[in-house]
């Protein structure tokens, strides 16, 4: 790669300058320097990426055709996104700081296989409902379901690349266009997406992508009359300003927001199991995750065992470059993060959490870069403010409980409701304890395991809507009733005597 790479924007099946030449820099958090320079788009782009997307939706080049037909040009962008991957990986490593490791691994894997499912959706068919009837009168019923148009998708820096494929493989997949923001903190990878679906034949204008730091862009997205439906991943606060952005249309909105995600141990769990999953629950992408199981709750006469053992394991952390293979531990996304998170443990060490572990860098980390050290704190009451905001870095919180109701109680005394965890040997406790929890998605002796195939979506402030599965492509059209009443006369359609009363 060369030292400084430059992205333009992506409208209309090319690469173009921002409208006054503006642009930003990206920084790599591995490293704390400059190592992209992107085209910064201002509300001038944002119309000419929807004019794009609007034109190639209504002229009918990709709603025009079959399921059949873009499923095959869905499976294609997964196998160049494969095809692509070593240079998707370094792209996403550079631009979010993800650790070479779980960027070749996770996000490479779960872009190409959202990919994959959708074309294998579509490829079954989707057909419309047919219903003959007879009341109340005979009728045949058509129930279809049929594109917005134009929709906007914005995307988070945590996982970009993965977020952008959650959004635009569904969303064409139903015969939308689509413009997509990403996050200015990390935005190269959804821009290659862009430039993959172009290779795979995905005509122009179906697919574009606008950069920049400046709100304004977002807003002159999400309150465009062009824009049929709008999709977010983000923060809970910045998600309700969206609902409002959108209330005046009346917009068709999904908003997949903030967790506080609960990791409950039930006091049948094999201790060791359950630590080992709880590190990947809290630790994985260093704890910038919505579903990040930062709440671990675990039985009182477990908890000294427990902490000694997630202690034991924080030892085992890889330090290094975020390029090299054997590091599996990276940095947060900015300083500006860092601050944020670091002012989160000492807020709670402050309110009487006694710090375990980390803190602030860690030793072994690189000199350079946002690290922030794997961290874990005791002695957290559920009513401090570590307990129940979102931290959104690598902090465990261990909370002892005497009952399972206790557990349930803590679990569900939070706003948020994306997802939550148990560990327990006994399937049916679990599977009962499961049923209580107020969240969109439960893991059971699992963690973090988002599947194409199940519906993820947030209760109470964690968002609107569904993603993945046929519901979540579902999300992207409309549904439709067809009556088709039989061609008779006045008599055979008596309601009309209603009006114009009886024939002599």
């Amino acid at each position: 790669m060369s030292d400084v790479e430059t992205f333009q924007l992506w409208i209309d099946g090319k690469w173009t300058d921002a409208a006054d030449g503006g642009t930003f820099d990206s920084i790599d958090p591995g490293t704390g320097e400059v190592w992209a320079r992107l085209a910064a788009a201002g509300p001038a782009d944002a119309e000419r990426a929807l004019t794009a997307a609007r034109t190639a939706f209504d002229d009918g080049r990709w709603s025009g055709l079959t399921s059949a037909e873009r499923a095959g040009y869905l499976a294609k962008v997964a196998e160049l996104i494969w095809m692509e991957s070593d240079r998707l990986t370094a792209v996403e490593s550079h631009d979010n700081g993800s650790t070479e490791r779980k960027a070749g691994i996770a996000d490479m894997t779960a872009a190409a296989q959202t990919w994959e499912y959708y074309a294998g959706l579509l490829a079954e068919g989707i057909e419309d409902q047919v219903f003959d009837e007879d009341m109340p009168v005979p009728s045949k019923n058509i129930v279809t379901r049929q594109p917005y148009g134009v929709v906007v998708g914005i995307v988070p820096w945590n996982f970009p690349l993965v977020a952008a494929c959650w959004k635009i493989a569904p969303a064409i997949a139903a015969g939308n266009t689509v413009v997509i923001k990403p996050s200015p903190l990390a935005s190269a990878s959804p821009l290659l997406i862009a430039e993959i679906c172009s290779k795979a034949g995905i005509p122009d204008g179906v697919v574009n992508v606008v950069t920049g730091p400046e709100a304004s862009l977002g807003e002159a997205l999400v309150q465009s009359p062009m824009s049929d439906k709008i999709t977010f991943t983000g923060s809970t606060a910045v998600g309700k300003r969206i609902h409002e952005m959108c209330s005046p249309q009346l917009k068709a909105v999904t908003l997949e927001l903030g967790g506080k995600a609960a990791n409950v141990i039930l006091d049948d769990a094999d201790v060791d199991v359950a630590v080992n999953g709880s590190l990947f629950l809290v630790y994985f992408n260093q704890g910038q995750a919505c579903i990040s199981g930062s709440r671990i709750l675990v039985p009182r006469s477990m908890h000294d065992e427990f902490v000694a053992k997630m202690k034991a394991g924080v030892d085992e952390i890889q330090y290094g470059p975020t390029t090299d293979p054997d590091t599996t531990w990276g940095p947060l996304i900015s300083q500006a993060h860092w601050d944020r998170v670091d002012a989160f443990v000492k807020g709670a060490v402050e309110q009487g959490a006694t710090l375990v572990c980390g803190g602030g860098r860690p030793e072994k980390s690189p000199a350079e870069g946002f690290f922030y050290a794997p961290t874990i704190l005791t002695g957290v009451s559920h009513g401090m403010d570590i307990s129940c905001e979102e931290v959104f870095g690598p902090v465990a919180t261990i909370i002892p409980y005497d009952t399972d109701d206790e557990a349930i109680a803590i679990t569900n005394g939070v706003d948020y409701g994306l997802s939550n965890s148990i560990w327990s040997s006994n399937l049916d406790r679990a599977v009962a304890v499961a049923r209580k929890l107020e969240s969109g998605t439960v893991w059971i002796n699992d963690g973090l395991l988002l599947n194409n195939r199940f519906p993820f979506s947030g209760w109470k402030s964690s968002g609107v809507g569904v993603e993945l599965g046929p519901w979540g492509l579902e999300q992207f059209t409309r549904i439709k009733h067809i009556h088709v009443g039989e061609h008779t006369g006045r008599d055979e359609k008596y309601y009309v005597a209603i009006v114009l009363g009886e024939e002599d």
